[in-house]
């Protein structure tokens, strides 16, 4: 392979890049140093590491040679039911599969459940493309991987390895339906939207890029309006902005707070019971809304279950979800956005501005971080951080922002408020403001939106940990759970 082709298979992932200013590799939520002994006899990591080269140890898998990558389906489960992995190896060889449980683990940031027995690996057919919508639905079963009932519920990462020591990862999410304080809503239907395997300057496509014949990267014109999820994540193998849900999770179970876990799958299906939870937690960037997720978290809130959304641009683009060409359900996502017959399939634009849930919406991108201004600091929220009116908190403005739309409806509610009002400059120079919002809904429901992508950093990502944003965090969910 040339130099030009890497350039081209590489540049997906840095066109992504410029959309997390947080990011720090794929494994983001990485603290220990666990190692073990490989085939060879040497000390690795159980993480891939980029910055090795081919002369040894562990290697990232990549799009192209794809030595090792693989997707899962389902990509949730319960107890007791299985999940599937469907996995290529190149060349043909043994491979195992490390599984690892998200949380804080003493500040280890994950913890290793249990390990595949050696299995073998095979090519799988190249995957099939149709007008830019990518699928490996024909893959076969690799290995499956049956849930013991006493596993705990939360977010897992698979670690494939090959013999000859490349890697990639999958995610995978470990529900039930037991009642809980909270319950952790994974945007996965956002990761699949941004998703371009495989970057491969050829036939990748997500909602946002593909490539021309000549392997340049296009823009949104030309991506894909459906996209499968029967396919592995690009590159490393785990989706862009993973980390913000794994950055909650971390801080979360640090401080014992009832989680349940499920996916944006599971709500579309209507596989959850808000009713269970007194509230349910979005922990990272969920820009890809279907009908029936907008209708059962209004159906929560106005029942009296809260609603946190750590992030901002949430619900910023209508989707649909459809089977796969094998029936499975919710296997195709589909987004129209500008192009073709209709309206466009943005939510405002469809008269259900996203506003009338949140409290506050999309107002663009920010390209470079700055404060978050406290306001009205008296509030409960700000309680026992120390945060005065107008203090800055450094960093806390950054990647994309929400903000207050006078001319946009509110939701009804019994109050609300403004806890933040943070100036920045957009990629044109203008001045522009951030907003936090919080409101209380007729039901008792409270609804909290950050506005800004850097909350859910701040609660335990190495170099952006805030202790005030940490204990408004604390303040907001202890109220929701009742806590003394």
């Amino acid at each position: 392979m040339g130099a030009e082709q890497i350039r081209r298979w590489e540049s997906g992932a840095l066109a992504h890049a410029v959309s997390d200013p947080f990011g720090q590799g794929p494994l983001p939520w990485l603290r220990g140093s666990e190692n073990y002994f490989d085939d060879t006899g040497q000390v690795v990591p159980w993480y891939a590491d980029l910055g090795r080269g081919t002369g040894g140890g562990t290697r990232t898998a990549d799009d192209v040679h794809r030595q090792i990558k693989g997707f899962v389906s389902p990509g949730a489960a319960a107890p007791g039911e299985a999940i599937d992995f469907h996995i290529t190896v190149d060349p043909p060889q043994q491979f195992s599969v490390d599984v690892y449980r998200i949380g804080h683990y003493g500040g280890d940031g994950a913890a290793k459940i249990t390990t595949s027995p050696r299995l073998s690996g095979i090519v799988q057919p190249p995957p099939l493309a149709a007008d830019r919508t990518v699928s490996c639905h024909h893959w076969w079963m690799s290995w499956r991987l049956q849930i013991p009932s006493y596993w705990s519920v939360g977010a897992y990462v698979a670690v494939l390895t090959t013999a000859d020591g490349y890697r990639s990862h999958i995610p995978f999410t470990v529900r039930h339906d037991h009642p809980a304080d909270l319950l952790l809503l994974l945007p996965d239907i956002t990761w699949q939207a941004y998703n371009l395997y495989p970057e491969d300057g050829r036939t990748g496509a997500s909602l946002y890029h593909a490539w021309d014949e000549r392997g340049r990267l296009l823009g949104e014109e030309d991506a894909a309006v459906t996209i499968s999820f029967d396919r592995p994540y690009a590159g490393a193998g785990l989706p862009l902005h993973v980390g913000h849900a794994y950055d909650f999770i971390r801080w979360a179970e640090r401080y014992g707070y009832d989680l349940a876990y499920a996916d944006a799958r599971d709500l579309h299906a209507g596989r959850i019971d808000p009713s269970r939870y007194r509230g349910l937690v979005f922990p990272g960037h969920d820009e890809y809304w279907s009908l029936p997720m907008r209708r059962a978290a209004e159906r929560a809130r106005d029942c009296g279950t809260s609603l946190v959304f750590l992030s901002a641009n949430t619900m910023y683009w209508q989707v649909g979800l459809a089977p796969s060409a094998s029936g499975i359900p919710d296997r195709l996502l589909t987004c129209r956005k500008r192009r073709g017959p209709g309206k466009s399939a943005l939510w405002r634009e469809v008269d259900r501005p996203e506003q009338q849930l949140l409290g506050i919406q999309y107002a663009g991108r920010v390209p470079e971080a700055g404060p978050l201004v406290v306001r009205n600091a008296e509030h409960w929220l700000w309680d026992a951080t120390g945060a005065a009116d107008g203090d800055e908190i450094p960093g806390l403005v950054a990647g994309e922002a929400d903000r207050y739309f006078p001319r946009t409806s509110l939701p009804e509610h019994d109050n609300r408020i403004l806890l933040a009002h943070s100036p920045y400059q957009d990629s044109e120079g203008a001045t522009r403001h951030q907003e936090t919002s919080l409101y209380q809904a007729p039901s008792g429901a409270l609804v909290f939106a950050s506005g800004t992508f850097a909350w859910s950093p701040a609660l335990d990502r190495p170099g952006h940990t805030d202790g005030r944003i940490q204990q408004a965090t604390a303040n907001l969910l202890d109220r929701i759970c009742k806590r003394d």
